[in-house]
């Protein structure tokens, strides 16, 4: 691994692993009314949607997703239209997406995309949330609070944990980012911003042992 590509140690990875399994919904991908592609710094979004679209699962599809706000050299012109594009490569016709280039976190990106489907007519009553592996709970916690009324299932590229650390290149940005959206599963609920979920005993001292570890860097102020 290159001197920038920060390892972790193998207790750590241990540890991570525990969050990122948690942060997994398990859920079955399904036919539903409409899919949601959530922005990010991952392209294998929009590639999964693309192969989801092709299987049948959903008729439409929304990106949601402005500016990047830690990589935004990543997509310069927004996270939802070069996910458009990437999907419009993969063979999803354009008629199938609907785009909502404005939304800046999770919360903006599900009310957004609930405004734009209705704009377009479509009211649904269930739902494909994709996203990173490691979004996939705090983004079924924020749409339940915000759109209870529609059953929600997640889904993401499907990885193991080791293939996604090489796929990123820096084990220590990856365990970060798993850090800091598990604090916001925690945090969340007590804001108004998502439903509570129960965290495990082990996966909670797992959280706690990396924040003292210094993994901090994606944390929120609370």
């Amino acid at each position: 691994m290159a001197d920038n590509q920060r390892a972790i140690t193998d207790d750590q990875r241990q540890q991570a692993k525990l969050i990122w399994d948690y942060h997994q919904m398990h859920h079955d991908a399904r036919p539903v009314d409409a899919a949601i592609g959530l922005g990010s710094h991952d392209l294998g979004v929009p590639a999964f949607c693309a192969q989801l679209y092709r299987a049948g699962l959903f008729p439409t599809l929304v990106f949601t997703g402005g500016p990047n706000p830690t990589a935004p050299e990543r997509f310069p012109r927004g996270e939802a239209v070069h996910f458009r594009e990437h999907a419009l490569e993969l063979g999803v016709p354009d008629e199938a997406i609907l785009l909502e280039p404005k939304a800046r976190n999770t919360g903006q990106n599900i009310t957004f995309s609930r405004e734009v489907l209705a704009t377009a007519g479509i009211s649904p009553a269930s739902v494909l949330l994709v996203s990173m592996p490691y979004m996939e709970r705090r983004s079924f916690a924020t749409a339940c609070k915000l759109w209870p009324e529609v059953e929600v299932i997640c889904a993401s590229e499907p990885l193991e944990f080791d293939d996604y650390l090489k796929s990123i290149g820096d084990e220590k940005l990856v365990t970060d980012q798993l850090v800091g959206d598990l604090q916001r599963v925690i945090e969340y609920p007590k804001l108004g911003f998502a439903i509570e979920q129960d965290v495990p005993e082990d996966v909670h001292a797992a959280y706690e042992s990396l924040i003292r570890e210094g993994f901090t860097s994606r944390l929120i102020s609370s």
